[in-house]
């Protein structure tokens, strides 16, 4: 901490509990923000499925990952407690009530989007429009292209209940044998490569799109798979199991390590068990028995199960339920120099915004390095890079071009681990060095660096990003990505690799913070740079842009710091453990959400330096960090300083301001309970995606939002 002394804090506000909100319980009201802008009337009817089928895959993976976690530290009788100080089964039994409640709101939203779809023509499990032509369709349908892939399987003494795999639906039918009135239970689990909702043709069904589950297809046609008997009674369900890969310190080896633990992955404790109501009572006390639900959470509902599949609705050809088609910008920058990247980064330091700047620049830079004789060298870092990877396909263009090319594939991207092992096989069949970095540590810093033979000696260009290399997140997340071909950079990301190939540590790093190395300490000594200048009565504030904030740590230090006088300002837009605005505790602090068209993705610091914010003496920083326990402890993070001019002040005054002053798609933290309202504006509202989407890009020659913003900044709470 700060050695300035502090005003003694209020005893109430001692308490771990009055201090911090939990974890699990702020992600889980970011979903709940998520989730409402399905019921945001001012987007297209499809726009807002989308959001309830994210929402859907959101919790999902919340489940998987989280609960998960902390049912294994319950069934270990581990009793760490979280920073609210929570004991694992507690967090558990407060997770429940939320889970509950937050999937009855999501099937009142689909029950108040279903009938606004079918008024234009979109049906969804809408088997009351079944005619007598879809009706024969969807016979046929279901005779040659579901039975011969589903098995049905009596449950009974001669067969083993069978296994369901993660993210597994299933069926199970009460049956009875028509002459002796015999029973029987039979189970029927769908093959998760079958799409889930079986689409009528328009040359059947017309105009109207329809699409019907395909469990209640299977259920609509039970009798033409069991021949002989009458369904008594039927039930839908769903398991989610844990996914989480725990790495030993053991593994020596790690592809394989990896391969393995995939397969582990998919048969993994069993976090959560939907039920579709009326579930058949025998069906229902025979799967909590085989299921082994220890920890897991059961839930019930009276609508539809697996929302994240509506995705495949979301893709109906539509164009008017959706929003306006977006294509992205090409940088000015870059269109000036005839496309010539190198000429445009040798020029002047370049910072590119996504999405409303083309992802396509990245790929070009590493394109033109491939096919650039007077490249010598590539280094690359890569987290996520999708399942159609140009990224992938110049690097490999560039090692067969004969260049010394460096990959470094992080195998610990969850749910990535899969397709990164197949890009790094593909890498390194192409002649390059592939490097999966540290056992404990992911790779989490994006990096590209290129070494070019020029008249005047080897010259290195880098880009370093907020984002990943990965095409199709570049058009919907919101990052930045920043060119330079100042040696100091160039010097220092040679020296981060080294780093995570070799293990060299970094010597005297000129730009760059590093972690698990220096970055916390570089924040926290900016922060006690602004607690120093309050004190001392010269203008103090704290600007930042992150997805999450849980480090205790970090909170503490920004708490010291509004207690101080520093204004501090956070654009917070998921996890957020920090309780905002409360007397003695946080009153300078404020945080808000932005939840939109795009995900706000990047990560931006900005400390007033002893000015008045934005001013161009300001500290800006960019990050691929957030403020969280891992990214400090357990990953290989960069935080870079912008010094260049012209970039600081873009990134300041506009990317920054213009998150600050949104009020059409922000949310303002109570830090009293915790709870989100919706920004209200004293006027004309102001919504930063449209801004962006509509002004010139900011590698062109588009105008600072810094007039429009008071340094002060107000908001106020707006009808939820």
């Amino acid at each position: 901490m700060s050695s300035a002394a502090l005003d003694p804090v209020p005893a109430d506000h001692t308490a771990s509990e009055a201090r911090y909100f939990n974890r699990e319980l702020s992600w889980l009201a970011f979903n709940e923000r998520v989730l409402a802008e399905a019921g945001n009337t001012a987007y297209p009817l499809l726009e807002r499925l989308r959001f309830l089928s994210i929402s859907g895959s959101n919790l999902d993976e919340f489940m998987m990952i989280r609960v998960a976690g902390l049912a294994g530290q319950v069934n270990s009788k581990v009793e760490t407690l979280s920073i609210d100080g929570k004991t694992p089964g507690q967090q558990i039994a407060a997770i429940k009530a939320k889970v509950r409640a937050l999937e009855e709101q999501q099937q009142a939203h689909l029950s108040e989007l279903m009938p606004l779809l079918a008024a234009q023509g979109i049906h969804i499990a809408g088997e009351s429009r079944i005619g007598t032509a879809a009706d024969r369709w969807l016979r046929d349908y279901f005779l040659d292209h579901i039975v011969p892939v589903i098995t049905p399987q009596a449950i009974d003494p001669a067969h083993p209940f069978p296994f369901v795999a993660n993210q597994g639906i299933g069926l199970l039918f009460n049956l009875v044998r028509g002459d002796d009135g015999s029973r029987l239970l039979e189970m029927v689990l769908i093959p998760s490569a079958m799409p889930r909702f079986v689409r009528v043709p328009h040359s059947v069904q017309g105009d109207e799109a329809l699409y019907i589950p395909v469990e209640r297809l299977i259920c609509r046609f039970a009798h033409l798979l069991f021949p002989g008997f009458r369904v008594e009674g039927d039930g839908v369900f769903r398991v989610l199991r844990d996914s989480d890969i725990e790495m030993e310190e053991e593994a020596e080896d790690l592809v394989r390590y990896y391969r393995t633990a995939i397969q582990r992955r998919r048969r993994g404790m069993v976090i959560l068990l939907e039920l579709d109501e009326p579930f058949d009572p025998e069906a229902e006390a025979l799967l909590r028995d085989q299921l082994g639900l220890g920890q897991a959470i059961v839930t019930k509902t009276r609508g539809m199960l697996g929302l994240s599949s509506l995705s495949q609705v979301v893709g109906e050809d539509r164009p008017d339920l959706k929003f306006e088609p977006y294509s992205p910008r090409y940088p000015e920058r870059i269109m000036e120099h005839d496309g010539d990247c190198f000429a445009a980064i040798r020029e002047k330091d370049i910072v590119i915004h996504h999405p409303y700047e083309s992802f396509e620049v990245v790929v070009d830079f590493i394109r033109q390095a491939a096919a650039d004789p007077a490249v010598v060298a590539i280094k690359q870092t890569l987290y996520r890079a999708g399942n159609q990877s140009p990224v992938i396909a110049a690097l490999t263009a560039a090692a067969e071009a004969g260049k010394s090319v460096t990959a470094v594939v992080e195998l610990k991207a969850r749910f990535d681990e899969e397709q990164n092992l197949k890009w790094a096989s593909e890498l390194e069949r192409a002649g390059v060095q592939v490097i999966y970095g540290f056992v404990d540590w992911k790779t989490h810093a994006k990096i590209s660096m290129v070494v070019r033979q020029e008249d005047e000696g080897y010259r290195t260009y880098c880009h370093f990003g907020t984002g990943n290399y990965h095409p199709v997140t570049a058009k919907i997340y919101t990052d930045l990505s920043f060119f330079t071909a100042d040696p100091k950079f160039g010097r220092d990301a040679a020296k981060v690799f080294n780093f995570v190939t070799g293990y060299v540590e970094p010597q005297e790093l000129e730009m760059l913070a590093i972690s698990p190395l220096n970055l916390r300490e570089t924040l926290y000594e900016h922060i006690d740079k602004e607690i120093e200048n309050a004190r001392n009565g010269r203008p103090a504030a704290i600007w930042a842009k992150l997805n999450s904030l849980t480090e205790k740590g970090m909170i503490d230090r920004l708490y010291e710091a509004g207690q101080a006088g520093v204004e501090v300002v956070l654009v917070v837009r998921g996890i957020c453990c920090l309780r905002a605005g409360v007397p003695g505790l946080s009153d300078n602090i404020t945080v808000k959400s932005i939840i939109g068209r795009f995900l706000e993705h990047s990560r931006i610091w900005a400390f007033a330096n002893g000015y008045t914010l934005p001013s161009g003496r300001a500290k800006v920083f960019i990050s691929s960090a957030d403020a969280m326990s891992r990214s400090y402890n357990r990953r290989v993070e960069v935080l870079l300083p912008l010094r260049n001019a012209t970039v600081h002040d873009q990134v300041l005054d506009q990317v920054l301001v213009a998150n600050l002053i949104d009020t059409e798609q922000s949310w303002l933290q109570d830090g009293e309970d915790g709870t989100y309202e919706r920004v209200a504006a004293d006027g004309p509202g102001f919504n930063l995606h449209n801004y962006f989407m509509t002004n010139p890009s900011l590698s062109g020659r588009g105008e600072a939002l810094a007039d429009s913003h008071v340094p002060k900044l107000k908001l106020r709470r707006g009808a939820s």
